[in-house]
Order: structure tokens, then C-alpha cells, then sequence
């Protein structure tokens, strides 16, 4: 789906705030309500919008461990992929996974308590993981960035200027 200049501000308007009410969020874009809310269907129908979720302070949760671990696995096969990956899935702590090329096989973010409860994450969790050869963890200090998205409207068309 392409998007127009009020797609990328219904967007961007929802990253802000998904909780948005339809009337605000129209009126924020130069829409009619229905207008708009026939708009945020296209969106989520297209699967340009994949969903709303709540975001909770990782401070609240008592987690003040970010850790990204690198994996390597023992072989690089579709079926070691995809059984690693079902694993991943089902493992609570992890928050993110992402196949990589490069060095390493997956980069994994995990949260934690405190190192306690990491090398808990660690042992019970993450070296029980099928195919695992290295597992390379790194802590971040203090989040500097934390987008799910960049922001739409800065998205243009990449078209080479001539």
C-alpha cells in the first residue's frame, strides 16, 4: 500500500498516541470522523498498522537489566533455524530476536531484575536453547533510543535525484 501525506499523519498521530479518540485524530489530520476511521481500516486491512500495545516502563517492572545477546548456532540450516526460532518464541524473556547476517546468527534482547535473575535467564533459558555454539552477552547502561518505529513522516520517496 502506498502512502499519502494523511496516511503518514494518521500513522505518525497514532504512534504518538494509539489510544487516540477517532473525532481527535481526524480533526489532528483534516478529516470527517468517518473519513478518517475508513483510513485507520485501510491501514490495519493493508497490514501497514499491525497492531496497538501498550508499552510498560521497564522501571515499573522492577527490570533494570537490558542485555543483547549474540547467538551462533553449531549449523545454518532451515530446520536448525526453524527450531531454534520456535524455541526462541517460547522463551518469556526475551524480547526481541532478529536473524542476522554477519558474525552471528541472532541478536536477542532480553530484560532482567538484576544479574541474578540474568544468569537465572541465562542458564535456565538461553544456553538450553537448541544448536547454541557462542552466546555472547553485552549490558547496555541506560537507553539512549527506544523507537518501535522512525517516525513516517520523515519517510520520502527514494527516488535518485538527476
Amino acid at each position: 500500500m502506498k502512502l499519502d501525506k494523511i496516511d503518514k499523519s494518521i500513522l505518525k498521530a497514532l504512534q504518538e498516541n494509539a489510544r487516540i479518540p477517532n473525532v481527535e485524530l481526524a480533526s489532528a489530520v483534516g478529516l470527517s470522523p468517518s473519513a478518517c476511521s475508513r483510513r485507520v481500516e485501510q491501514l490495519e486491512t493493508s497490514g501497514t498498522l499491525e497492531g496497538y500495545q501498550a508499552i510498560i516502563s521497564n522501571k515499573a517492572l522492577g527490570q533494570s537489566i537490558t542485555a543483547v545477546v549474540q547467538i551462533t548456532l553449531d549449523r545454518q540450516s532451515g530446520a536448525d533455524y526453524q527450531e531454534f526460532e520456535k524455541a526462541v518464541e517460547e522463551c518469556p524473556y526475551i524480547v526481541a530476536c532478529f536473524l542476522m547476517s554477519g558474525e552471528h546468527d541472532y541478536i536477542i534482547r532480553v530484560n532482567a531484575r538484576d544479574m541474578e535473575h540474568f544468569e537465572y535467564i541465562h542458564k535456565h533459558w538461553l544456553s538450553t536453547l537448541p544448536g547454541i555454539h557462542r552466546i555472547n552477552s553485552s549490558f547496555a547502561m541506560r537507553t539512549v533510543v527506544n523507537r518501535a518505529n522512525i517516525d513516517v513522516t520523515v519517510m520520502e520517496t527514494n527516488e535518485k535525484s538527476t
